[in-house]
């Protein structure tokens, strides 16, 4: 797959026209920077060497899902993949597991009323935004990657304001709800495993 990404890098449009549709279902135009810093993202694979940390935190991590993901080998694989997305684009992994959790209960084949699909409910137009039409966001690694990104992007762009970063992730600016779903399953299910 990498070497699929890595083929279509030649075909990128990054004009700002083209609009998204947010939580409230209303168009909104899509900002070029955002399209720059996915399309960076994608293309910008590496693998990171596993520590003895890493391995605890997917110990401890794995008992908490462990409701959620019954197959034991897919949750330690699916908890892998979380774990190097988010290190690769300077998130908490626990953070990107409480936006997994709200926005798809770890369902890899969700996809919501507005057509968001995977894990982090990405919006497919991104595939063309960033010209990686044929990417599948049904796969876990892909899914995250976009995510990661894009929430990345949002924590930046709102100088590391959390709750704004998560309005902005979801498409649902200037209002609290989603971000305070986010923050309680950030607090309440994932946060705690770190310090048993």
């Amino acid at each position: 797959m990498i070497t699929a990404i890595k083929r279509t890098v030649a075909s990128v449009c990054l004009l700002g026209t083209c609009s998204a549709v947010h939580a409230d279902g209303a168009a909104q135009p899509v900002d070029p920077a955002l399209v720059a810093a996915l399309k960076q993202a994608v293309e910008n694979v590496s693998d990171v060497p596993e520590q003895l940390d890493t391995m605890v935190w997917l110990a401890r991590m794995s008992q908490g899902l462990s409701s959620q993901v019954k197959d034991p080998f897919y949750r330690v694989h699916l908890l892998r993949l979380i774990h190097d997305e988010a290190i690769h684009a300077g998130l908490d992994p626990e953070l990107v597991l409480a936006v997994i959790q709200v926005e798809s209960r770890f369902d890899r084949f969700a996809v919501s009323s507005s057509g968001a699909r995977g894990l982090m409910q990405i919006m497919p137009f991104w595939k063309k935004e960033i010209g990686h039409p044929d990417d599948d966001l049904f796969n876990p690694r892909t899914n995250l990657r976009y995510g990661c990104a894009i929430l990345r992007y949002y924590l930046d762009q709102k100088r590391g304001h959390l709750s704004d970063a998560l309005a902005a992730y979801n498409g649902s600016i200037d209002r609290t709800e989603y971000a305070g779903r986010v923050s309680l399953a950030l607090r309440d299910r994932w946060q705690p495993l770190i310090t048993e």
